[in-house]
């Protein structure tokens, strides 16, 4: 992987380490049940990820993981239980497994509620999304995604992020019934705000990606004007320049890109 696709990838998900603490509003014997009957209905559930996910690992890191749910089955108070989960979400995105990274998260935002960590859930799955290549593991990170972000905007619905992400998540794993969904939403937010970077970012990207370079170009030149300091934006606009055959202008910008990555 390119530093562009890192720079792109770590700018979504930013906050992810950033999670707080919560009250837990459900019984354990209620939210133990609710949890089978959602992993009964899906064709891959935690469960089957986990069992997976640990025969990939190393002894080392099987260890961690071990302790960790230990220390999860002892913790006697909410507060404890919420400090774990954050420790095995962590622990997983080290180890490249986002999907379970993801649903520790999502259990963190089950006990707060709050807006930020529903978002860090669907923020975490949507880089699942992105990644993962087989199609039963893609579609439960879809599905939690989708879940978790919707969650973020209910508790705000002016924070336009958390309608980028969404449509990012549609992008990257369109509904068979409406695959423009996620371009569709994006193409909105911009029509309401069209100096939202973080938008023309995503659709310069999405652009680059089905080689729309002149439309990139377009997007992405206007974000590097209203924010010449900002990473993706510049190295995204250097990727689309050299796809259309701007060698010299792309090299310029390229060098930003790795200069504010490296900062």
């Amino acid at each position: 992987m390119d530093r562009i696709q890192w720079v792109v990838i770590l700018s979504a998900v930013a906050l992810f380490f950033f999670m707080y603490f919560g009250c837990d509003t459900k019984p354990d014997e209620y939210k133990a049940i609710e949890k089978q009957r959602v992993e009964n209905a899906e064709s891959t559930s935690i469960s089957s990820l986990l069992l997976t996910a640990k025969k990939d690992i190393s002894a080392a890191d099987g260890s961690s993981v071990m302790s960790l749910e230990m220390e999860l089955e002892n913790a006697q108070v909410d507060s404890a239980k919420a400090e774990v989960l954050k420790s095995l979400s962590s622990t997983w995105y080290k180890l490249n497994k986002p999907a379970i990274a993801g649903h520790y998260a999502e259990e963190v935002a089950q006990f707060e509620n709050s807006e930020s960590a529903w978002s860090i859930a669907g923020t975490t799955y949507s880089i699942c999304v992105q990644r993962e290549t087989e199609a039963k593991v893609k579609e439960f990170c879809t599905d939690h995604a989708i879940r978790s972000l919707e969650n973020a905007m209910s508790l705000n619905p002016a924070n336009p992020q958390h309608k980028i992400n969404l449509a990012l998540v549609y992008a990257e794993n369109p509904p068979t019934d409406n695959p423009m969904k996620g371009v569709l939403m994006l193409v909105g937010l911009n029509k309401e705000d069209p100096d939202n970077v973080a938008v023309l970012n995503q659709l310069g990207r999405l652009a680059i990606k089905t080689g729309q370079f002149d439309k990139a170009i377009e997007r992405l030149g206007r974000a590097v004007e209203l924010e010449p300091g900002n990473p993706m934006s510049n190295c995204l606009y250097g990727q689309a320049l050299k796809e259309k055959g701007n060698q010299a202008e792309a090299s310029e910008y390229l060098a930003k890109c790795e200069e504010l990555a490296i900062d």
